[in-house]
């Protein structure tokens, strides 16, 4: 990478810490206990790390704007790339932020709407479980749910639930067949294949039901408009992602329509651009490059 680009795109980063604090004078608000300082400086090392699936640095590939959104998305959120709250993934030459189940749990307790972290439990073959829907609210509530230990299998997976306790006091039941937690995985870039969802399937489907529960939470809030947009969050761990989840250019979210960072002019001469941000299709035409560091990944 030239030194060049280094200070550029570091110089990006500050810029954007610049425009939140600006924003922040005029009322932009986030979370009390957020240390947006902290977050971004960690961002920064993140991002010197990240690559594209031919391991070119993120910060050779992407545009300087791309960045800048991520950057201004992770704030906006109050999440940290740090505690794994989300992830930084190049798609072309665009980079993305998106949030992690981590992510969405603690967007979830930040609403204020629930007393405490969400409970999730599996259910398996020979369980006895039992639960009943209220006819006048269509909320559903767990009767029975006995279990003994010789069901526990991973193989003998029926289902997944998350009970989240309300601060008004009440709780909401989210249910999961194996069936829908298996067609929200088959949407990740691993479609439930990756070494987490097959070694430990039954804390994959207590993620996939919690970040459903989630997002019911998060986006029934009243600052539901801060985390709108197409946000898939993911579990696993982001060193072992696969390198072929296709993606649309179509669907960055810009969050800057008209960035405007100036470039840190360097005695070094610029980099040649890399070819690397798309690949070809089978019709010859140019196709957008694959997620090169996707998380194994479920939707909800």
């Amino acid at each position: 990478m030239a030194a060049n680009q280094i200070v550029k795109y570091e110089n990006v980063s500050d810029q954007v810490l610049a425009k939140i604090k600006s924003f922040q004078e005029v009322g932009l608000q986030l979370p009390a206990n957020y240390a947006v300082d902290n977050a971004m400086k960690a961002a920064w090392l993140v991002l010197q790390e990240t690559e594209d699936k031919n391991h070119h640095k993120a910060l050779e590939v992407c545009t300087k704007e791309s960045i800048a959104n991520s950057l201004l998305d992770m704030v906006l959120q109050g999440l940290s790339v740090h505690k794994k709250q989300g992830y930084f993934l190049v798609y072309g030459n665009q980079l993305s932020f998106q949030r992690s189940y981590f992510g969405t749990v603690a967007l979830a307790k930040r609403t204020g709407e629930i007393a405490k972290e969400p409970v999730a439990n599996v259910i398996y073959e020979g369980d006895e479980f039992i639960y009943t829907i209220d006819p006048a609210t269509g909320l559903k509530s767990i009767v029975k749910h006995e279990q003994k230990i010789e069901n526990i299998n991973s193989a003998k997976i029926k289902a997944a639930y998350c009970i989240a306790q309300h601060s008004d006091g009440t709780t909401s039941l989210e249910i999961m067949t194996l069936d829908q937690i298996k067609k929200a995985w088959a949407q990740g870039a691993t479609k439930g294949n990756s070494p987490a969802h097959q070694n430990f399937t039954d804390e994959m489907c207590k993620k996939t039901v919690i970040g459903r529960a989630c997002k019911m939470i998060i986006n029934s809030s009243d600052d539901a408009w801060l985390y709108e947009g197409k946000r898939d969050e993911m579990d696993g761990d982001p060193s072992v992602e696969t390198r072929n989840a296709q993606v649309t250019q179509g669907d960055q979210q810009q969050f800057i329509e008209q960035a405007d960072y100036e470039e840190v002019k360097a005695s070094a001469p610029e980099a040649p651009k890399s070819q690397t941000g798309t690949t070809t299709s089978k019709h010859g035409e140019n196709a957008p490059e694959t997620a090169e560091n996707a998380p194994a990944d479920a939707p909800y």
